[in-house]
């Protein structure tokens, strides 16, 4: 049997921009992602620490070492500007492994740079 596990997430990332009309997705600082092993195209899920909003979208690669925490499309609509997220990416694994997986966290300060 496959299980859904934790295998990335960016903790207390703050939200730099909201753009409604473009195309959809959540453009991520490309450091932060390398970090996490968040992937390009990657399924991940938003929890937003202002609003209790949580919702899934698409990761897209921002300009590395620029901070940016771009909310676009639809999920514009689930944070402002300023906000604290949390983004997760989970995997499958069977069962048998759950155990021997270890998440990467990335922990970053008011400006998204990684502080661990």
């Amino acid at each position: 049997m496959l299980i859904t596990v934790l295998k990335a997430k960016i903790h207390r990332a703050k939200v730099t921009q909201t753009n409604l009309y473009y195309e959809g997705s959540i453009t991520i600082d490309a450091l932060l992602m390398e970090k996490a092993g968040i992937f390009p195209g990657e399924k991940v899920e938003i929890l937003n620490l202002h609003n209790g909003a949580r919702l899934e979208t698409y990761a897209i690669k921002g300009r590395r070492r620029s901070g940016v925490i771009f909310l676009n499309g639809p999920a514009a609509r689930g944070a402002c500007v300023g906000d604290e997220i949390i983004i997760v990416a989970y995997g499958l694994v069977d069962e048998s492994q759950v155990k021997k997986v270890k998440p990467k966290i990335v922990k970053v300060d008011g400006r998204n740079r990684i502080k661990n």
